[in-house]
């Protein structure tokens, strides 16, 4: 049986540390075992690791944007519409590279353009299709974020190496990777039924 001992991350932490020394949430190995009726949950564990990894990102990289009330997902939209040199961006567009659902990536546009961040303006070609496209107090905002954030992300990936932060990335794109591979087969076998 592997020693288990507490990790000093956090006082009400679950986190502990394996007989190899590698982290795991004893809460969620309980409750992914009796999910599970098996004591094979590395799978369900690692998921759920990604989610808590997911979240405590979106929680540091916002921490400064939370009192000027943005979304993570409005973010995001302004960081890729920022990317831009100005040019307006259909809204179809936007969410494919965001991964946004159309209704998702409507919200944070209206979010976006209420703060007076972006602005909806219609497309020439196609009338009937709106267009974004960041304003000067868009990129001023950004402006502003910009040292927090990186200071705040920084932080949180404190005593990460190059190497491990390059492991890290690879790992992350390999999920979304398989992601998309089980999105086309189910695409494909769906079509095959039908």
């Amino acid at each position: 049986m592997k020693q288990v001992y507490e990790s000093p991350l956090a006082p009400q932490s679950t986190l502990a540390h394996d007989a190899d020394d590698c982290l795991f949430d004893s809460t969620v190995r309980t409750v992914m075992a009796e999910f599970t009726l098996s004591d094979e949950t590395l799978d369900l564990e690692a998921a759920a690791a990604v989610c808590a990894a997911h979240h405590a990102v979106d929680q540091m990289r916002l921490r400064d944007a939370k009192g000027r009330q943005l979304s993570a997902g409005a973010v995001d939209l302004l960081l890729r519409l920022n990317a831009t040199s100005g040019e307006a961006l259909p809204m179809a567009e936007l969410g494919r590279t965001a991964r946004f659902g159309t209704h998702d990536i409507a919200a944070a546009l209206d979010e976006l353009a209420r703060h007076h961040l972006v602005e909806r303006i219609p497309d020439p070609e196609h009338p009937a299709t709106l267009l974004a496209r960041i304003t000067p107090s868009g990129r001023g905002w950004l402006d502003a974020y910009r040292q927090p954030a990186q200071r705040a992300i920084a932080s949180l990936f404190a005593g990460f190496s190059p190497a491990d932060l390059i492991q890290l990335r690879h790992l992350a794109l390999r999920l979304v990777e398989n992601r998309q591979r089980l999105a086309q087969y189910l695409e494909l076998t769906e079509d095959a039924l039908s």
